[in-house]
């Protein structure tokens, strides 16, 4: 029996050793092969490799600019290329795991990838180039009017309210006249060209105070800009602006002005349907104009702006302040003047505009800083000098919301008084959300005018551009007498009123949304009273 079971074992060792004598052979046999064919196959890995690495690296090159143009960002796209580059590499795994595969397999396609790669670049270049084209040279959606003289500037952001008048105002232009209210005279260089521009707003919430908002595009001329005056005929769409600042209209009833006052989403409907009409700085061409406004596209509209009188006619700049008449209730003339918070250079200008229109009060609704100066202090403490108009505070009165100083100008000879309201209950960076505080200071600014000589000389208002918070008052004034002579208020036609005297007048829908209150609770306050 042993001599049985060792058979097998003898056999399989004999096996084996001529398993691994005819591997010997084989190999011997594909030695001479292997150094025959040495350099080919070394060619053949070579060119494999790089066509596999031009072709990986013009397909990654090629798929990130794909992506970079549709708006992705770096991070994005590096996956997204790296991924790829996985994808591509994925069909030569293969080769790699097998060192016996034969590289002439590998060889036969690298003239494939070769070629593909040259391709690709040829698609990545003709692509750039194409792109650089349509960038560089952008054909115009539709020629312009050449003649045409004054436009509107767009609004990049109207969710900016009063408080941010630094970074909000200063993005904001001006815009229209208004035929009925008359051309006052002023030296003023208008360019005779200029281009077009949109006005862009967007709705936002109420509670929103930054950002960007563009939906509604008007493009809108000046009111005043005529075929008669500056030969251009206006498009439709600026006649339609221009008629909706003149004739629209939306009269409230009591209860139709409570029921409004709550309501934000018709309000900020109905905001954003106005059009702001601000004016494009290229329509003035006043050499050195920049050191007189606080905001450099914070302009006063042309046809009733202030002008200063000055002894020097050739200087159109020393006649120049960033201010403008406002109609008052039933469109009295120069009720009002809404101007710019005086800075450093425009101090002395402020107070001959006030002694030019022997302007009885003035209301200052903004404080000398709020985040950057909005206002410089242009009062003395006791006494100061401008222009030979000699300023003296006689008393300051601390009220509750608001600091009353009672001035004394003397020029010449001529002694006239002065009031001077700060109001400082404006809350930093927001619009109030009480309304009793600034619909007292309307009323006390009202009976204090009733009381002074110069009845029928402008009240001058001002916050830090001259548009929002200054707006905010104005309108109340005029719609608080409204209400109290009419019984019904309009503070739609009041808005665009005041916009065609000075654009940008009511700046935000909060602002438009606060008047609403204010006028609410100065009803309520009528009625309480015919109650009693």
């Amino acid at each position: 029996m042993s001599d049985g079971l060792s058979k097998p074992t003898v056999m399989e060792s004999i096996d084996e050793a001529d398993g691994q004598q005819s591997g010997k052979e084989q190999s011997q046999k594909a030695s001479p092969r292997t150094l025959q064919h040495g350099w080919a196959a070394w060619w053949n890995g070579l060119m494999t490799g790089g066509g596999v690495y031009l072709f990986a690296l013009l397909q990654i090159l090629l798929f990130c600019m794909m992506l970079w143009y549709s708006g992705f960002g770096t991070i994005p796209t590096a996956q997204n290329a790296f991924d790829l580059l996985s994808y591509l590499l994925t069909p030569f795994e293969q080769f790699i795991s097998d060192p016996g595969e034969d590289l002439t397999r590998v060889g036969s396609i690298a003239m494939l990838y070769f070629l593909l790669s040259l391709v690709s670049l040829g698609l990545l270049l003709i692509g750039t180039l194409i792109w650089y084209l349509v960038k560089t040279h952008p054909d115009p959606a539709f020629p312009l009017p050449e003649d045409r003289r004054q436009s509107v500037s767009r609004q990049p952001s109207f969710t900016y309210s009063e408080w941010t008048e630094d970074k909000n105002e200063d993005d904001f232009l001006d815009l229209d006249p208004v035929p009925e209210t008359p051309v006052f005279d002023c030296v003023m260089d208008i360019k005779a060209e200029t281009d077009p521009a949109t006005l862009t707003v967007k709705s936002v919430g109420l509670q929103e105070r930054r950002g960007s908002n563009v939906s509604l595009t008007l493009d809108m001329c000046t009111p005043g800009c005529s075929e008669q005056v500056f030969g251009y005929v206006m498009s439709p769409r600026e006649q339609s602006a221009r008629e909706y600042l003149q004739r629209a209209s939306n009269i409230l009833t009591a209860e139709e002005l409570h029921k409004k006052a709550l309501d934000p989403f018709i309000l900020q409907t109905e905001f954003f349907e106005i059009p702001m009409n601000f004016v494009d700085p290229k329509e003035y061409d006043i050499p050195g104009l920049v050191r007189k406004n606080r905001y450099k596209t914070i302009l006063p509209n042309p046809h009733s702006r202030v002008c200063l009188t000055s002894t020097d006619q050739d200087d159109p700049l020393s006649s120049y302040i960033n201010a403008n008449y406002i109609r008052g209730y039933g469109e009295e003339e120069k009720v009002y003047i809404a101007t710019q918070g005086p800075i450093v250079n425009t101090v002395s200008d402020f107070w001959r505009m006030v002694w030019q229109e022997r302007s009885p009060i003035i209301v200052m609704i903004t404080n000398i800083e709020e985040m950057n100066e909005k206002c410089t202090e242009y009062w003395p403490e006791e006494q100061v000098t401008y222009e030979g108009i000699e300023i003296t505070v006689d008393q300051v009165i601390q009220a509750d919301d608001y600091r009353l100083r009672l001035i004394t100008l003397k020029k010449g000879g001529e002694v006239r008084r002065l009031l001077h309201y700060w109001y400082t209950s404006w809350p930093d960076q927001k619009t109030p959300d009480q309304a009793p505080a600034l619909l007292q200071l309307v009323r006390e600014v009202e009976e204090a005018m009733q009381c002074t000589e110069e009845k029928n000389a402008p009240v001058i208002v001002h916050c830090s551009a001259g548009i929002g918070r200054t707006g905010c008052f104005i309108a109340t004034s005029i719609c608080c007498k409204q209400l109290k002579y009419e019984g019904i208020t309009d503070i739609l036609r009041t808005t665009c009123q005041l916009r065609l005297d000075r654009g940008g007048m009511i700046q935000t829908c909060e602002q438009y949304q606060f008047v609403h209150h204010v006028m609410s609770l100065y009803e309520k306050q009528l009625s309480r009273a015919a109650e009693e």
